[in-house]
Parts: C-alpha cells; sequence; structure tokens
C-alpha cells in the first residue's frame, strides 16, 4: 500500500504500513482513508493507531505482543462527540459513542491528536447534515398533502322575475 500520504505528521512508516495494509481488506466499498495517527510511547514494541475514514473511524490495539490486532469500528453515526486531551508526553484521544463505553487511545502526538480532532469533527458535522436533511424529507414525505378540490358543480341560483 502506497503510505506515503499518510505520512505527514511524523507517524511509524513500519506501523503505519502495517495498519493500512489490514485495513485495505476491511474497508467498505469506496471508503477512503482520510487520516491516520500513530502512538509514540515512550516505550512499545507494537504502537496503537486510530484511522479516520469518509465513513467511521477505527481503532486499532495489538494485543498479545503484537500477534493479534483488535479494531474497534464506529460509523459516523453512532458517534456522539470526539475529544482529545494535551499532556506531558503527547495527547489522550477519546471517541464518544452514543452506546457503550467511550474509548481512548494515549500517547498520540499532539499534532496528530489536533488533526485526529479536525477531521473527525469535519466528518461528525457532515453526518449530523445529512441526518438533518434526511429528517426534512422524512417530515415533507409524511406530511398529510391537502388537495384542494374544486368546487361541485352547482346549480345557478335563479329568481323569478315579475312580469310587468
Amino acid at each position: 500500500m502506497y503510505t506515503d500520504p499518510f505520512l505527514t505528521d511524523d507517524q511509524d512508516p513500519k506501523t503505519s504500513e502495517k495498519v493500512l495494509g489490514k485495513l485495505q481488506d476491511m474497508l467498505t466499498a469506496g471508503e477512503t482513508i482520510v487520516y491516520l495517527a500513530v502512538q509514540k510511547k515512550p516505550v512499545s514494541l507494537i504502537p496503537d493507531s486510530i484511522v479516520v475514514t469518509d465513513k467511521g473511524i477505527i481503532f486499532c490495539t495489538a494485543g498479545n505482543l503484537g500477534f493479534n490486532t483488535k479494531f474497534d469500528i464506529f460509523i459516523w453515526k453512532d458517534i456522539k462527540e470526539v475529544s482529545f486531551k494535551e499532556e506531558f508526553l503527547g495527547s489522550k484521544f477519546t471517541a464518544v459513542p452514543l452506546t457503550g463505553e467511550n474509548i481512548t487511545i494515549d500517547y498520540i502526538p499532539k499534532v496528530q491528536a489536533r488533526k485526529l480532532y479536525q477531521f473527525s469533527n469535519e466528518q461528525l458535522e457532515k453526518q449530523r447534515a445529512l441526518q438533518q436533511q434526511q429528517a426534512i424529507e422524512e417530515k415533507h414525505v409524511a406530511a398529510p398533502v391537502t388537495i384542494n378540490a374544486p368546487p361541485a358543480h352547482e346549480e345557478p341560483i335563479t329568481m323569478p322575475v315579475e312580469a310587468e
């Protein structure tokens, strides 16, 4: 996989290539990756990562000494909000789903956390605008339609005229 577009903010090239390679087979038709952030712990063999796509957000956490990877995948309509907190050695990035527990990855480089936040919020805004548009369309379709029928044909009223 071509990783250069995703190495703009000092992401680890080996981890990026590994994660992006796995995701290629998981993305839905037409889904594109918007941004990739890679954890930078002081001591870590296999860093975690977060991928923002145009359809959702994917948290990739390594387990079992790197022999397996856990993917927590959320589509944008299932995310309430995202946030991050800058700390001394990086940032904590958190996604708050509509149901279930918050998911957080720490030690995300500060620049990457800011961009994750920016790109995630852009996608959330697009999703909310789409939902509002759909709600308006549904309301319009569900609204009762009143048809003003032409008045029934009435006979003219005739008044008797007196002859002189």
